[in-house]
């Protein structure tokens, strides 16, 4: 059980880093938080990293975020997903939404990079 709160905190710290980024509009951290080969699926459709870190592109892409219900399950040694709920607000917009993440990360020799996120609308 230990070994699962830390790697919980570990990869949660990493997911906010990708958070705090589009917050930021930091294109340089998400590009480094995101793997190479990353895949989003969004509910507008596929990203790559470069479509991800893309968005940065004009300046921040949320004012505020938060994240709750953290969950975490490994999938082999250098690899886990991380499930969450994510309630944030847009750059530009009034109302906040809310999502269900999940997203897979791997370790390699430079640290957890996330390569795969997926989004789902959460109803209320």
């Amino acid at each position: 059980m230990e070994q699962n709160n830390k790697l919980l905190a570990e990869l949660t710290n990493c997911e906010e880093l990708v958070w705090d980024a589009l917050v930021e509009g930091d294109i340089a951290t998400d590009e480094k938080m995101l793997h190479a080969d990353f895949l989003g699926v969004y509910s507008t459709g596929f990203a790559t990293r470069d479509e991800h870190s893309g968005q940065l592109d004009d300046g921040p892409t949320v004012t505020r975020y938060k994240l709750t219900g953290h969950r975490v399950m490994r999938l082999g040694r250098d690899h886990a997903v991380l499930s969450y709920r994510a309630d944030f607000l847009r750059a530009g917009r009034q109302a906040s939404e809310a999502m269900y993440v999940s997203s897979i990360w791997q370790r390699g020799p430079d640290g957890w990079r996330n390569v795969f996120s997926q989004d789902t609308t959460a109803r209320e």
